[in-house]
């Protein structure tokens, strides 16, 4: 994967920024941690809302890491329906996986939504939700790196109503 130019470095800044004020919930209404990686990205969020709480339930993988595997295949992926994986998706998603795994502080093969907020006794703690702030934020980082990499000429919009601070 090719090291990015300051300018692409401040777009990644932007993403994780983004994210990180939709899913923290306190200078905008909370979005899950799905939703708020669409929206960083300006997809349609209505598909992302099932990757809440690891699949609804907490017994499915990671919403944030799954929406950043959707957000790439948006992003990068061949608009036919009927198209092979392009080779830069496929490469995309190589440096992808290789960099959430790198980040992830617990077992990275672990990352059922569950196991990975177990260790919290209260689900709408704020340690929880720090938590998980944080893990949308890393992934909102890491897409953004991924697809400038990957020649994306990706573009971060503000939050419209965010009165700035």
């Amino acid at each position: 994967m090719r090291d990015l130019t300051a300018a692409e470095e401040r777009i990644v800044a932007e993403a994780t920024q983004k994210a990180e004020v939709l899913y923290a919930g306190v200078r905008t209404p909370h979005r899950s941690c799905g939703i708020c990686l669409a929206e960083t990205f300006d997809l349609p969020t209505a598909s992302y809302q099932a990757l809440r709480r690891g699949g609804i339930s907490g017994c499915g993988s990671c919403g944030a890491i799954v929406a950043g595997q959707l957000v790439l295949g948006e992003l990068l992926g061949d608009p036919d329906p009927r198209g092979a994986v392009t080779e830069t998706l496929r490469a995309a998603m190589a440096d992808y996986e290789r960099l959430w795994r790198g980040r992830l502080s617990k077992t990275p093969d672990q990352i059922v939504c569950n196991t990975l907020v177990g260790g919290f006794d209260d689900f709408h703690g704020a340690e929880r939700q720090s938590f998980c702030t944080s893990l949308a934020a890393t992934v909102a980082e890491l897409v953004a790196r991924v697809a400038l990499a990957h020649g994306y000429p990706l573009r971060i919009t503000p939050i419209a109503d965010l009165d700035s601070e």
